[in-house]
């Protein structure tokens, strides 16, 4: 039977082990994340302002990304918002890409 220790070293391996797991995260390629920040900057630009500081559509800085949902901002991102002008972009956007869209936009949009 192990002892408490060797139980003890068990626990912490695999919580490490876990959270490595959730540390990689799945990304867009180098050339796709390029390709993503462009697509934000013009097409999320048009009604969120170039700056990403608001327009037509609401503000998408990080201060004001702060405190909202992930998932309910990958939802909106790849399936709109009925009755306004937000769009859907999923025929365009794999899941993968819209949650580093809000990653980076909730950490502050690169350039």
């Amino acid at each position: 039977m192990p002892s408490a220790s060797q139980r003890l070293s068990s626990l912490v391996a695999l919580l490490l082990a876990a959270t490595a797991v959730q540390a990689a995260e799945p990304q867009p390629s180098a050339d796709r994340r390029k390709e993503l920040i462009r697509f934000v900057r013009q097409e999320c630009g048009f009604c969120h302002g170039l700056r990403l500081t608001g327009g037509l559509g609401t503000p998408l800085t990080q201060e004001a990304l702060k405190d909202k949902d992930f998932d309910g901002l990958v939802g909106t991102i790849l399936t709109g918002r009925p009755g306004t002008a937000m769009p859907g972009w999923q025929p365009f956007l794999t899941e993968v890409e819209a949650q580093w869209i809000v990653r980076n936009l909730q950490k502050g949009f690169p350039e």
